[in-house]
């Protein structure tokens, strides 16, 4: 791993459950579970990390079917529903000795921690999601400008092997192009932490996965939080929204009323950066972050 992070951050491999988990461990005090998001891996909070670190013990994962964590052939999207991949990270936890602990997730790292703190709201003390909102929420208000601005979610959900194969034939460009995309005015990426995303989406088990992601996302996912909201199921831990002013989420949503309908104590602000928030401001991220931690 060439991007870097404290030599006190020690990297372990989980079993959960019968999946391996790469994990990397730093810090020392309570625990806070960091989740990144598509294409990235843990490396997106390489510099948020450290920063949490001086006062907090933190977990960076990748998640099933991404960077250096296990990717079982996606026979069926219930294997990469959010409820799998959540279920993996509180086994994850709880191997290191933490039954309770705060979580911060970017992207799908975010619906994957939203998804925990619905299925183990004993486990998840605060939940921190960065430039989204419901997956229920995108989908039941998806139009033109959705379609085009986030055509990625259904060209990834796409069958027939049609993303795969696509993907698979120049993945570096596809890395680069989503990013580059998505950027707006912060630090500029860190090119060692892209040559690592690089490498670990160019396995072709890794687009698979991620497919099956965007595919569970569009199906099993939104069944699952059509059964929660029919049975009155909130988030009912702290909730902190952040969100890009410059992003597709900033630009379009009213982002904490819509969080405010899918979750109790709902705390929230813009920050000047797109959508990779962790890497175009890891200062203000670190600073919200903190703050928030520190009141829940």
């Amino acid at each position: 791993m060439s991007v870097p992070l404290p030599s006190t951050f020690q990297t372990r491999t989980i079993d959960a459950d019968g999946v391996a988990i790469h994990a990397v461990v730093g810090g020392d005090g309570p625990p806070v579970l960091l989740l990144h998001g598509y294409p990235q891996t843990h490396l997106i909070w390489h510099d948020v990390a450290p920063a949490l670190a001086a006062r907090h013990t933190v977990v960076l994962t990748d998640l099933r079917g991404y960077g250096d964590s296990a990717k079982p052939a996606p026979v069926t999207d219930d294997l990469y529903s959010k409820r799998a991949v959540a279920r993996d990270q509180v086994s994850v936890m709880r191997e290191l000795g933490f039954d309770r602990f705060a979580v911060a997730g970017h992207d799908r790292g975010a619906r994957v921690g939203h998804r925990m703190a619905l299925d183990h709201p004993d486990a998840v003390q605060a939940l921190a999601v960065l430039d989204i909102v419901p997956t229920r929420h995108t989908f039941a208000h998806a139009d033109a400008a959705f379609g085009l601005g986030y055509f990625h979610w259904f060209f990834l959900a796409a069958g027939h092997g049609i993303p795969e194969r696509l993907i698979g034939n120049d993945p570096e460009f596809w890395i680069r192009s989503r990013m580059t995309a998505r950027h707006s005015g912060g630090a500029a990426y860190d090119e060692s932490a892209v040559r690592e995303y690089v490498r670990c989406f160019s396995d072709p088990a890794a687009i698979a996965a991620s497919c099956a992601d965007y595919r569970a996302a569009a199906g099993v996912d939104v069944e699952h939080d059509d059964a929660d909201a029919a049975a009155g199921r909130r988030v009912r831990c702290p909730v902190l929204a952040l969100w890009g002013e410059h992003s597709f989420v900033g630009r379009t949503y009213d982002v904490l009323k819509v969080w405010r309908a899918y979750a109790e104590h709902v705390t929230g602000a813009a920050l000047p950066s797109d959508h990779y928030l962790p890497e175009e401001v890891p200062a203000l991220v670190a600073a919200a972050l903190e703050a928030f931690l520190a009141r829940a």
